[in-house]
C-alpha cells in the first residue's frame, strides 16, 4: 500500500464536504424516516435513494412488461430501456471502446462470476493451463474458480490453481510475488477490487504488470461500484463484475461487464429466460444518481469517515482493527483504506460486541463476513460507509467503544 493520496481525508475534508453530504443524506428515506440508529453496513446492501424508488413505482405502474417477447407499447418500452441499461453500465463504468464490449445482467456479484467460470472460462483453458485464485477474498470470488476445476477435470481437462500471494503486513496482493510465480500457462486472474474485510484497494493496476500482456483479469467489484471510480480505460481487465444492491439499486440484479478482447467471446450459455426488467430499471437510475452526486466525493467522503473511525480506534488498547496498519492514521501517507472498517474487541466475542453496539443504535456486521478458507477465521466487527453516514455517527461510536474498553 505505497500509492499517497493527494487529500488527507482528515476534518477539513469532512467540513468541506459537509452541505453536500447533508444534502444528498436527505435524499434517503429510510434514513431521513430513522434518524437515529446508524446505518454501518453499506458494504452488504446499500440503501435506496428516493429517485430509484420513484423509478420502481412509475415503471411498474407505466410500463411494466417482459422485454424482447412483445411487440405492444409496454414491451417494446421495456427491451429499449433494458437495452439502454447496457450502455449506462458501459457509460458509468468509463468504457473506451463500447462497440466491442459486452454487458450482461445477473442477479448479483456471485452469480455473475459464477457464470464466467461456467460458461467462458472452459473455453480459454486447456490441459495443464493455470489460473490464479484469491483464497483470502470473499467465497463468491473462490468457488466458481474452483468449480470450474472440477467441471474441466470430468472432461479430462486438468488445471492448476495457484492460491494469489498477499502481503502478511497489509493484507494487500503481493504484486512482486506474483510476478515471480506467473508464467505463461497463467491464463486467468480472479481479483478483487476493494477487499471486503480489510478495506483495502488492491491496486489491480499492478496485477496486468505481473501477469503479462494475455492473461484475462476477472474483478470482483462488489465492493467498488457505487462507492468510488471505476474506469475500466484505466484498469486493464477483462471482466468487471458487480452488484445493484450494493450501489443503490433493487435486490437481484447486478452485471458483467466484458472486454472482448482476450480469449473467447463472452456469451453466457443457455436460455436466459425473463430479466429483472424492474431490478435493471432500478440500477439505471441508481447509477445516473451516482454520476450526479459524484463518486470521487462519495469515495473522498467515506473514505474520511473511515479514517476517522480508524485514527479514534487505534488509541483504545482494548481493540485490533484487521488490515493495513499503517494506513489507520487520518495523516497517513499510504492510506488506502476504503469505507470499511473492521476490527476485534480483545476480550468481547465479535458476536456480543454486535449486539452491543445494536442496543446503542448501531447497526454492523459481526461475524465472518464470507471470508474464504485462507482469510480470517476468528469472528469480527465490520463498519462499511457510504454517503448518507456522518462524522457524528463515527464520534458517538467511538464513544460507545471507549466504555467497552
Amino acid at each position: 500500500m505505497t500509492t499517497p493520496r493527494t487529500r488527507i481525508p482528515g476534518p477539513a475534508l469532512i467540513e468541506e464536504l459537509r452541505e453536500w453530504q447533508r444534502a444528498l443524506r436527505a435524499q434517503f428515506p429510510i434514513i431521513t424516516a430513522h434518524p437515529e440508529p446508524a446505518y454501518l453496513d453499506s458494504a452488504a446492501t446499500a440503501q435506496k435513494p428516493q429517485a430509484v424508488l420513484d423509478l420502481v413505482h412509475t415503471y411498474l405502474t407505466t410500463t411494466n412488461a417482459n422485454a424482447g417477447r412483445g411487440i405492444y407499447t409496454w414491451a417494446n418500452r421495456t427491451t429499449t430501456l433494458v437495452e439502454q441499461a447496457r450502455d449506462r453500465v458501459k457509460r458509468f463504468l468509463d468504457d473506451p471502446a463500447p462497440e466491442r464490449s459486452a454487458v450482461h445482467f445477473t442477479s448479483g456479484t456471485t452469480e455473475g462470476l459464477r457464470t464466467i467460470a461456467r460458461d467462458w472460462l472452459p473455453g480459454l483453458l486447456a490441459d495443464g493451463d493455470e489460473i490464479v485464485v484469491p483464497v483470502a477474498d470473499h467465497e463468491a470470488n473462490i468457488a466458481p474458480w474452483l468449480e470450474a476445476q472440477r467441471q474441466l477435470a470430468r472432461q479430462g481437462v486438468h488445471i492448476h490453481v495457484r492460491p494469489m500471494p498477499y502481503q502478511q503486513a497489509s493484507g494487500d496482493y503481493d504484486h512482486a510475488a506474483l510476478t515471480e510465480s506467473a508464467g505463461p500457462r497463467t491464463r486467468f486472474v480472479a481479483a478483487t477490487h476493494v477487499h471486503h474485510v480489510y478495506g483495502g484497494n488492491m491496486n489491480i493496476h499492478r496485477i496486468r504488470r505481473a501477469v503479462g500482456p494475455d492473461a484475462v483479469i476477472c474483478l470482483d467489484a462488489a465492493q467498488s461500484v457505487g462507492h468510488l471510480p471505476v474506469s475500466v480505460a484505466d484498469l486493464d481487465v477483462d471482466f468487471v463484475v458487480f452488484s445493484g444492491h450494493k450501489a443503490m439499486a433493487l435486490p437481484g440484479t447486478g452485471a458483467v461487464w466484458a472486454r472482448q478482447s482476450r480469449g473467447p467471446e463472452f456469451m453466457p450459455g443457455g436460455w436466459s429466460g425473463t430479466p429483472n426488467t424492474v431490478g435493471i430499471a432500478s440500477l439505471a437510475t441508481a447509477l445516473d444518481w451516482l454520476d450526479a452526486a459524484g463518486t470521487d466525493r462519495i469515495e473522498q467522503w467515506t473514505v474520511a469517515l473511515a479514517a476517522r473511525l480508524t485514527d479514534g480506534l487505534r488509541h483504545l488498547d482494548a481493540y485490533e482493527i484487521l488490515g493495513c496498519r499503517t494506513s489507520l492514521a487520518a495523516d497517513s501517507s499510504v492510506q488506502q483504506r476504503q469505507g470499511v472498517v473492521t476490527f476485534r474487541h480483545r476480550a468481547i466475542d465479535s458476536g456480543d460486541l454486535g449486539f452491543i453496539l445494536f442496543s446503542h443504535g448501531f447497526m454492523v456486521r459481526s461475524d465472518q463476513h464470507c471470508q474464504g478458507g485462507a482469510g480470517e477465521r476468528t469472528g469480527s466487527v465490520r463498519v462499511s460507509l457510504h454517503v448518507y453516514n456522518t462524522a457524528e455517527e463515527i464520534d458517538r461510536l467511538l464513544a460507545v467503544l471507549a466504555t467497552l474498553g
